[in-house]
């Protein structure tokens, strides 16, 4: 089947002045002061008036709220009558976590992988019962598309191993009808009040326990609530109609623990949480044992295969990998930056520094990095080279500050 655009996807609005397209919360950004700026090609607020330091304060200890809406929604219907187990199965055939086995109402973190055992990219599955829902980073929407599609053909998957659900190479083509959401906004509302507030509109919320979901109105209007993030905290992710989106914001903002938040915000909160950024923690020159992934990729999966690198991937997560993913404490307060070349005491280049800056709960430079495997325990003393001369640093254990994920006891 070929993939559809959904309902209310019209010509899309740029602001003349990032030249990105403005997502249904574009006006609400600079009627309260945002900085806006092209962000993968979508305009969105860097900041507000008090600054990145504050809202993320702010999220930290009430609550703040982002503008997802730039990121990929996309469901990927049956066309068959076997449901979405069907579907499960034939996504199984590009990532390596256990779709099968998702229950409706959950959700699940997997990843997109080549055949070489990189990252294309990481997503959020949800089971919504008469479908599969995926969320994938803006910046690679179009390319996972693209993907998705040509295994739905029956195209070579890439995979490289012998698994095959169905016995027969072509037989899970046409399996999936893919529909693009692009009537639907998506905002996160995160922080230690997120239940709180969101309680006050929508009661069942606050016994939604982390990474499931469930369909519930929202002064008056059906949302599809998923208690997850990108920021470490509790909290939620909002799925409303476009249409909607303008008064579901206000109407969280209308709460006083409430303020809204940027993408400044976000990436410092992030940071703090070791969580990995596609384009910097993860590439195509990275796999998921590098990553720390592994924890994704359950015993079944890593022994069946039958995803794209699932050969190198297993070997990796068996025998540990050439190098891994670090957190690096500066020590001075000097922040260290992307791109910063890592050295042993003796001159020796031993990794890289993917994402760095300033860490506003832990008052401190901090960052993450690759360094070979040999020189990633935590304590051993590195040397950042950057564009100010060498900065003295050492590594240390992920994350910067602890998850607070909800789960009921």
């Amino acid at each position: 089947m070929t993939d559809a655009s959904g309902e209310g996807a019209g010509e899309p609005c740029v602001d003349p002045d990032t030249g990105g397209v403005c997502t249904p919360l574009f006006d609400l950004h600079t009627e309260l002061g945002g900085r806006m700026v092209n962000f993968g090609g979508h305009a969105l607020p860097m900041r507000y008036g008090d600054g990145t330091v504050a809202e993320h304060r702010a999220t930290r200890t009430a609550a703040g709220l982002f503008d997802v809406s730039h990121m990929g929604i996309v469901e990927l219907h049956p066309t068959g009558t076997d449901g979405t187990a069907r579907v499960a199965a034939w996504l199984e055939r590009c990532v390596p976590g256990s779709i099968v086995n998702l229950a409706p109402g959950r959700m699940r973190y997997t990843l997109f992988t080549t055949a070489g055992g990189g990252v294309l990219d990481d997503l959020i599955v949800t089971n919504l019962g008469h479908c599969l829902r995926i969320v994938v980073n803006a910046v690679r929407t179009d390319a996972d598309l693209d993907m998705l599609r040509a295994a739905n053909e029956g195209s070579d998957s890439g995979t490289d191993s012998g698994r095959n659900d169905d016995g027969g190479g072509g037989g899970f083509a046409g399996t999936v009808h893919i529909k693009v959401r692009a009537d639907l906004a998506l905002v996160a509302l995160q922080g230690p009040a997120a239940a709180e507030v969101l309680a006050r509109w929508a009661a069942p919320a606050a016994e939604l326990a982390f990474m499931y979901t469930a369909t519930l109105p929202i002064d008056g209007v059906d949302c599809e609530v998923s208690r997850c993030g990108y920021t470490g905290e509790d909290g939620f992710e909002i799925a409303m109609p476009v249409a909607e989106a303008v008064h579901i914001a206000r109407l969280l903002l209308s709460a006083e623990e409430v303020s809204p938040a940027g993408l400044g915000a976000r990436d410092t909160l992030r940071l703090e949480a070791g969580l990995p950024l596609v384009g910097h923690e993860l590439t195509e020159a990275t796999t998921p044992a590098e990553a720390g992934l592994g924890w994704s990729i359950p015993k079944r999966r890593r022994a069946d295969g039958g995803y794209p690198g699932a050969e190198l991937i297993a070997t990796q997560l068996s025998d540990g990998p050439p190098r891994l993913r670090v957190g690096i404490a500066a020590e001075g307060r000097r922040p260290i930056r992307d791109g910063a070349v890592l050295r042993a005491p003796n001159g020796t280049d031993i990794g890289m520094i993917t994402s760095g800056g300033y860490g506003p709960t832990v008052d401190a430079p901090i960052a993450m990095a690759y360094v070979a495997a040999e020189h990633a325990a935590a304590g051993t003393e590195l040397l950042a080279e950057g564009r100010k001369g060498a900065e003295p640093c050492q590594v240390a254990p992920l994350p910067f500050v602890e998850h607070r994920y909800w789960r009921p006891s």
